[in-house]
């Protein structure tokens, strides 16, 4: 009797049990992905703008040719934009070029010959606007004799990727001075590990975009040898790329951007230290080493004339060809399109007061 009276208080509490479950799962939903938690994990900013009636996620790295990016993120959101626009953070580029291909996001900064590599490859991306101009240094150690790249024959230099820019200038100033292929070796670090590799002796130089020469200055570590603008004048390292689907789909979202990029341009051309401030979160990067960037005198990079020109692009597509980076030449039509860049470009509509404050 009490054996079965047992059993039936077992069944009545597993009864109870499975209702509170089912109920629970019937509550939260589990096979659902809550995507409005998981978006709002990408924002720095999440202003006031509610008349923007659609979102679009950009690539990132935190460097200097890619700042435009968080500030259009911010402007969108602190101003009556159709269009918010959320940056996303990247560590490297090859995370990129794969969120690019399966369409996880349908725009991007990246390396310009890169973006010519993923054009050739058959990804259907075009170049729409530029990052920055200038912005990249040749350090070596605050210790180093070197004077010329010469200096620097036996010796081991880190570049970011053999589809960067300062991959092909290098090359140009190997030229220039009489510097054979394989006299200088040649490494592919990540631009973070670059100041603390030559602070240990694992590289001897290392040529990559701001602000990580910066780092090493400041630490005392290491000097600039070379500014990329005194090797190529109007040196270009990074351009916006944008997935043609959403050029075809949403050509006014396309518009929205190019011309928020170009206006974020304007803006930080002129408002140095307030960008340095603005974008620190963005870069989870301390505001001091940002502004040791952007207010040096004379400034080291520019966020003016971002149109792309052939020219421009062509000079680094030969420079490529002829390095054997790329493989066979691509008419500039099937690279670039300068259909969205506005005829007149203002400074984005930022108010500087309202910047939140940020030591780190």
């Amino acid at each position: 009797m009490n054996k079965s009276k047992n059993n039936n208080t077992y069944i009545i509490i597993s009864v109870v049990v499975l209702l509170v479950i089912g109920l629970g799962v019937l509550k939260f939903k589990p096979w659902k992905s809550d995507s409005k938690n998981q978006a709002s994990t990408d924002v720095i900013h999440d202003g006031p703008n509610k008349v923007a009636k659609q979102d679009l996620t950009v690539g990132f790295l935190p460097v200097t040719c890619h700042l435009t990016c968080p500030v259009t993120d911010y402007a969108s959101k602190t101003t009556a934009t159709g269009t918010n626009f959320n940056s996303q953070k990247f560590s490297d580029f090859p995370t990129v070029v794969s969120a690019l291909e399966a369409k996880q996001i349908q725009a991007s900064f990246m390396l310009a010959p890169l973006a010519m590599k993923m054009r050739e490859d058959g990804a259907p991306i075009k170049i729409c606007y530029l990052g920055h101009r200038d912005g990249s240094e040749i350090v070596v150690a605050k210790n180093s004799k070197a004077k010329s790249l010469r200096d620097l024959i036996g010796k081991k230099m880190a570049i970011p990727s053999l589809y960067s820019n300062q991959n092909l200038v290098l090359h140009k100033l190997m030229e220039d001075q009489g510097v054979k292929e394989g006299q200088i070796e040649i490494v592919v670090l990540p631009p973070p590990d670059m100041p603390t590799s030559l602070a240990s002796g694992a590289i001897d130089a290392f040529f990559v975009g701001e602000p990580n020469c910066a780092k090493a200055e400041m630490s005392g570590v290491g000097r600039i040898l070379y500014y990329s603008k005194d090797i190529w004048p109007n040196f270009i390292s990074c351009v916006l790329v944008v997935h043609e689907d959403l050029i075809k789909d949403k050509p006014d979202v396309v518009k929205d951007l190019v011309r928020g990029i170009a206006e974020s341009g304007a803006w930080a051309q002129t408002h140095r230290a307030d960008a340095a401030k603005l974008v620190a979160p963005f870069y989870r990067q301390d505001e001091k080493l940002l502004n040791f960037v952007l207010t040096k005198s004379p400034p080291i990079v520019s966020y003016t004339n971002l149109a792309p020109s052939d020219a421009d692009l062509q000079a680094i597509q030969d420079m490529a060809l002829k390095m054997g980076i790329l493989k066979k030449h691509i008419p500039m039509s099937e690279i670039i399109t300068r259909q969205f860049i506005p005829d007149h470009i203002e400074e984005a509509k930022i108010d500087v007061t309202k910047i939140p404050a940020n030591n780190k």
